[in-house]
């Protein structure tokens, strides 16, 4: 049985452990967003950790779908993997940028480029495995609202 969902499960762990080394450099910060002001349609907080979660589930057996696939469209595979690490990388330090350095116009900036990099994996994705690229669009979905709060909150603050 190990086997057969060992590549499913070290990919959500990685993905997991992105997210949670991520939150772990910037607990001390995450008050934040309670102190600053918020535009229209902020969730709550705790949303967020529920949230994230999720999508880095998703995200691992996203990754998992297209390397199990490598052998049959290896290029297209390998292509949307390192976008897949791009994001990863992308997304950790997103949290930095905004948490504990509170550049919150350069957290968008970043964010701009985040988004840019998931479309282009959807994009790579799809043409593995077409269920790894619909598992990545919750992911688009939220950070695009991530976007929206974020680009607010560079406003408001």
């Amino acid at each position: 049985m190990w086997k057969k969902y060992k590549v499913y499960i070290i990919s959500v762990l990685i993905a997991l452990a992105v997210g949670g080394f991520s939150a772990l450099l910037t607990r001390g910060n995450m008050d934040l967003f309670s102190e600053v002001n918020k535009p229209p349609l902020s969730p709550p907080a705790i949303l967020f950790p529920i949230v994230w979660t999720i999508l880095y589930i998703l995200m691992g057996l996203s990754s998992a779908l297209v390397y199990e696939h490598r052998k049959f469209k290896t290029r297209q595979s390998e292509i949307g993997l390192i976008l897949y690490g791009v994001n990863l990388c992308l997304n950790f330090f997103w949290s930095i940028i905004f948490f504990n350095f509170r550049a919150y116009t350069f957290a968008f900036v970043w964010l701009l480029v985040l988004w840019s990099v998931i479309l282009a994996m959807i994009a790579e994705f799809n043409k593995v495995n077409k269920l790894a690229a619909y598992l990545q669009i919750p992911y688009i979905i939220w950070v695009t609202f991530a976007g929206y709060l974020t680009l607010g909150i560079s406003i408001l603050n």
